[in-house]
């Protein structure tokens, strides 16, 4: 049995629960979690705000832990590797996308807390092809939110061809934002961060942003008009895109990564003149997530973590959901 803490219905307190997960499959490992981030995608879960959760419910899906079995079929990943486990839990490897490297977009893969429990549990299972080995330099107690806020905001410097030659701005300094100020400095971008709050200036230019732009104040928009290659959204709410697409160089793009759930009110005549183009992004495949771990190690790149251990997963819930957490939060035994 797998004692795990679970919510019997949408926006539940998480409670003690056991499960028995069956034989080992072939090619899946277990892992004994020794600590898993949590995000805000954990409470739409919870919440069931995507109309697709499963109750009960174990969250979790930035795991970081050490291998106990490992299936018949496997041989990439060895019992006694500390890994880590993101968004997703398997993959079909068979489609022309996990053919092409895309694993992250194949539509039948699994999510780790989605049709099956996920981390926030002593132990979990995945296949092994979704499992990732931590490499040396990469502090294991705060390497959790990179499985997921990390990988979310670093795919696209890959799949986009961002160059260490762009502006690029950051719009929304939290959980994600932080890691890719980060990320775009050591990338060798003009980094920056738009933020309501000019107070937070200082720590902002410590995390890598070289300018911080007061979002609130229009005028300082407009006199960043044309000014940028590369815009990275990570926030979830609506904004005035139409002010930010005019910032945008020829050719910009402004990118999303925050989930958004109100329709994107935009003026296409902009896009067209400028040749500017507005996309947006998942996580990134297993190969792209072990590019990302590595680049991390090399430039000493880590979340801004608090620590709570899984006894107090409400407390720490609640802190997430007040929206009162220094960037990130991660369970640790």
């Amino acid at each position: 049995m797998i004692k795990a803490y679970a919510a019997s219905a949408p926006g539940a307190k998480l409670e003690p629960f056991e499960y028995d997960p069956g034989p080992l499959a072939h090619d899946d490992v277990e892992i004994d979690v020794e600590s898993c981030g949590i995000c805000h995608s954990d409470l739409s879960m919870l919440d069931n705000d995507w109309g697709f959760t499963q109750y009960p419910f174990v969250p979790g899906h930035e795991v970081i832990g050490v291998v106990n079995a490992v299936g018949d079929n496997v041989t990439s990943i060895q019992v006694g590797q500390r890994v880590g486990l993101g968004w997703h839990s398997a993959y079909c490897n068979t489609c022309g996308t996990c053919q092409s490297g895309d694993h992250n977009l194949c539509s039948k893969a699994e999510m780790t807390m989605g049709g099956r429990h996920g981390g926030f549990a002593e132990k979990v299972r995945a296949q092994a092809s979704a499992v990732v080995p931590l490499p040396e330099g990469i502090n294991p107690d705060s390497a959790g939110p990179l499985l997921c806020g990390g990988i979310t905001v670093f795919n696209p410097l890959i799949q986009f061809g961002v160059k260490p030659t762009f502006k690029v701005g950051v719009i929304g300094i939290g959980g994600l934002g932080h890691i890719a100020l980060q990320f775009l400095n050591a990338w060798g971008c003009e980094v920056t961060a738009f933020t309501r709050s000019t107070k937070e200036a200082d720590e902002l230019k410590k995390l890598g942003a070289h300018k911080v732009l007061n979002s609130s104040n229009a005028e300082e928009l407009e006199a960043a008009e044309g000014r940028f290659d590369f815009i990275l959204s990570t926030v979830n709410v609506k904004l005035d895109w139409n002010a930010y697409i005019a910032t945008l160089a020829p050719k910009g793009r402004l990118h999303f990564v925050g989930a958004t759930l109100e329709p994107l009110d935009i003026n296409v005549f902009p896009l067209i003149m400028g040749q500017r183009s507005v996309s947006g992004s998942p996580v990134g495949s297993p190969a792209t997530i072990r590019n990302m771990l590595d680049f991390a190690s090399l430039h000493n790149i880590a979340p801004v973590t608090e620590y709570y251990s899984f006894e107090q997963i409400n407390e720490a819930l609640d802190r997430l959901r007040n929206g009162k957490p220094h960037y990130r939060i991660v369970l640790k035994r």
